[in-house]
């Protein structure tokens, strides 16, 4: 059915036609962009929970939920406290939603009618993550949280004599079990047990967890383990490489399935099956989507016939798979999801439809009938007008062939050169998809042309080429984006002597690197970005994933300090806009600072601003529009 339905897709084109009169997309317009997330389908198919994040008001945004109505298409704001709520989870009789909200200053667990009415709060644990799952029968459901401080601990806290001991005094995520009714709980995994994912198994006496008893560590050390509801036994079922996410036990009970890596990192790509008996203990299942799909898989859903659909990476694109237990798969039609929902048997799906220049809503496709849009959260968009990216291939360095995307500013005339803006994804394990993004459009907008290669470590292109990169940042990726520069010069697009290039993340550390390697780029924009792979790797949390790429910078400096902007910097002539979280772990900002430090040694036009309070992604509005401001002003004043 799903097949069926979502093939109709083919014959609807999901575009935004702007009119002679659409107004261009400004900083302050740009930030009234709904976001949706999260759709969870009832038991039996008649309604749709997800999440919408609201534009950011001063230092929030806020999130709520919405519930769709399948019969009636009819969509309406389901919360409505003054703070948020989000990880809406339907009761197996459909008749409850539970749900995380910040309503009373912390975020916890709440439980609401699933026809509306009064939320009850239903444990008095602050939650950790987005787990809610509920049991089998209804009556409990298994919460993710943190263990509440003791009164000396509260006291300390007020006292301000709050120092602590870096990983002994942790508080990671636990799992509690509540009871419904009498909104008890009571601890399943206490210390040292960090939980990052439960599910329950279908006779409800156990769950499956993905968790590690070495929180403290700085490797990979997650497991598949299994706990008793009764008792809290914890038993080992597996021990996959690298990272994995997405734990999904099978409708029979007889396996279990999850999102993992072919080569234990970086990031987890393909879909395995791990039955249970037999493989307890250090099995990793068997890869369903390596083989036969070579995509990287962003989510999945059992089926009633024993299954998967699988939503993969496909270039900019996503598609979705039918996957079998064998290993078998079956490619169906392409379509611009970014999340979706199944409705059950032979009632189709919902999802979550995005493109460059469409901004996101929610769209169903159901038997005997083409897929529709639902819902029209972003309608303010319909009247900005927005670029339609193209998208190129050409041939970097060495013959490989890099898949691109260009925005041309709305109604320029063929044959102009115009000032072109390189911007590189983060990541570096992520990819450009077809997807509004919003430094591209502003920049569109007044004039410029941009360009997004998905260069060698992107995802969406297979496992090879998403590895291409391992121990080579600023090889062979750079050399992939340098060409697409080229190749745009040469069809008279770009201006030679008025090229610019940016990003975020590892997108920074490409700005970053590219100046300390060329004087061709006129101006550089380096959001969050890495300089110094050496301190990056001891200050940043989670050094696991550069680990995969470089080893330990203790046995092997040398590809630390060979890949690092820092080592090259008194070349650097590019006048440079740096912009950095003050509180980001991701990417700490002794990143930014040492960088801007260099430049100002050597007389390079920098600028270095810095956020208050904000973590690896600006939330705060006045933040975020700063940014957008700051980045069009500085591509504006050295490339016009």
């Amino acid at each position: 059915m799903v097949r069926r339905s979502v093939s109709l897709l083919l014959v609807i084109a999901i575009t935004a036609c702007a009119s002679l009169s659409a107004a261009p997309l400004t900083p302050e317009r740009a930030l009234g962009r709904r976001l949706i997330e999260d759709l969870r389908a009832a038991p039996d198919g008649d309604r749709v929970a997800f999440t919408v994040g609201e534009p950011p008001r001063a230092d929030r945004s806020e999130r709520h939920i919405w519930v769709l109505e399948v019969r009636t298409r009819a969509s309406r704001r389901f919360t409505n406290s003054a703070r948020s709520e989000w990880a809406p989870r339907w009761s197996p009789d459909g008749r409850r939603l539970a749900f995380l909200s910040d309503r009373d200053g912390k975020a916890r667990l709440w439980v609401m009618r699933g026809d509306g009415g009064e939320a009850e709060r239903a444990a008095q644990e602050e939650a950790a993550g987005e787990g809610v799952e509920w049991s089998p029968d209804g009556r409990s459901i298994a919460y993710l949280a943190r263990e509440t401080k003791t009164e000396a601990e509260e006291k300390r806290d007020k006292d301000k004599d709050d120092g602590r001991v870096v990983d002994r005094d942790d508080r990671p995520a636990r799992l509690f079990l509540v009871d419904v009714a009498s909104t008890t709980s009571r601890l399943l995994t206490p210390a040292p047990w960090k939980v990052e994912e439960a599910v329950w198994m279908p006779r409800g006496d156990r769950l499956a967890l993905i968790a590690t008893d070495r929180p403290g560590s700085d490797q990979w050390t997650n497991r598949i383990v299994s706990v008793a509801v009764a008792d809290g036994t914890i038993e080992p079922i597996a021990s996959p490489a690298g990272p994995f996410r997405s734990l999904r036990v099978a409708p029979d009970g007889g396996s279990l399935a999850y999102i993992g890596s072919r080569s234990a990192g970086p990031e987890p790509e393909d879909l395995f099956l791990l039955p249970f008996g037999g493989q307890q203990g250090d099995g990793t299942g068997r890869n369903l989507t390596g083989g036969s799909v070579d995509r990287a898989v962003e989510e999945f859903e059992w089926q009633r016939s024993g299954e998967l659909l699988a939503l993969v990476q496909s270039g900019f694109s996503s598609r979705l798979y039918r996957v079998s237990p064998d290993g078998g798969s079956e490619a169906l039609p392409v379509l611009p999801a970014t999340a979706f929902a199944g409705l059950g048997p032979g009632r189709g799906m919902v999802f979550i439809a995005e493109t460059a220049d469409q901004p996101p809503e929610v769209w169903m496709a159901t038997r005997g009938a083409a897929p529709e849009r639902i819902t029209r959260l972003n309608a303010d968009w319909d009247g900005i007008a927005l670029a339609r990216p193209e998208l190129l291939r050409y041939r970097s360095d060495d013959g490989m062939e890099i898949e691109a995307a260009l925005l041309m500013p709305p109604g320029s005339r063929q044959g102009a050169k115009l000032p072109l803006v390189v911007l590189a994804h983060g990541g570096p394990t992520s990819r450009w998809a077809d997807r509004l993004e919003i430094w591209g459009q502003l920049l569109a907008a007044r004039g410029f042309a941009v360009l997004y290669p998905n260069v060698r470590g992107s995802t969406g292109y297979g496992h090879r080429f998403g590895t291409m990169n391992r121990g080579d940042w600023g090889g062979g990726d750079f050399k992939d984006l340098m060409a697409g520069v080229d190749y745009l010069i040469a069809r008279g697009v770009a201006d030679a002597e008025r090229l610019g290039i940016g990003g975020w993340s590892y997108g920074g550390y490409m700005a970053m690197w590219a100046v300390t390697q060329t004087p061709r780029f006129r101006a550089a924009v380096a959001g969050a970005g890495l300089s110094d792979l050496t301190s990056e790797f001891g200050t940043e949390d989670e050094p696991a994933y550069d680990e995969w790429f470089y080893g330990l910078p203790y046995e092997t400096p040398a590809g630390f300090v060979k890949s690092s902007p820092l080592t090259y910097v008194r070349a650097a002539r590019t006048p440079t806009l740096i912009l950095q979280g003050e509180a980001d772990v991701i990417d700490p900002i002794g990143q930014s600072q040492e960088f801007y430090r260099a430049l100002k040694r050597y007389g390079v036009p920098a600028e270095f601003v810095v956020y208050p309070r904000e973590g690896h992604g600006p939330k705060e509005e006045k933040h975020r529009l700063d940014i957008l401001n700051r980045v069009v002003g500085w591509y504006e004043r050295y490339l016009k």
